[in-house]
C-alpha cells in the first residue's frame, strides 16, 4: 500500500502487480478533476491497470485510468457530487498485455 501526500495530484509510487493507494484528504469540488501518475516499475506500454475504490466517504468520487507507459500509468479523480474530503481508497491490478 502507498499513502499520496500533499495534494490528490501528488504521484506515488508502488511496484507491485496490484495494490492500494490511499488518495490525500484535500477536497476535491464537485465537478473537477484530479490526475497523479502511479509509478510502477511492473507496467508494460501494452499493459492493462484496473483501477477500483474500496472506500468512498463524502461527494460521489470516480476513478479511472487516463494514461498508459512503461514504468506508470495514470489515474483520474473525477468527483461529480459535492465536494469530496475524504481520502479515498484505490485498488489496482496490472493485468498483463501483448502488442498483437
Amino acid at each position: 500500500t502507498v499513502t499520496q501526500i500533499t495534494s490528490r495530484a501528488t504521484g506515488v509510487t508502488l511496484s507491485k502487480r496490484s495494490g492500494q493507494i490511499t488518495m490525500d484528504a484535500t477536497s476535491l469540488a464537485a465537478g473537477a478533476e484530479a490526475t497523479f501518475t502511479v509509478t510502477n516499475t511492473t507496467v508494460a506500454a501494452t499493459d492493462v491497470p484496473v483501477v477500483a475504490l474500496t472506500a468512498v466517504g463524502t461527494g460521489l468520487p470516480m476513478v479511472y485510468v487516463s494514461a498508459v507507459a512503461a514504468g506508470s500509468f495514470t489515474i483520474t479523480n473525477l468527483d461529480a457530487a459535492t465536494a469530496d474530503t475524504t481520502a479515498d481508497v484505490i485498488n489496482f491490478v496490472v493485468l498483463k498485455g501483448v502488442a498483437a
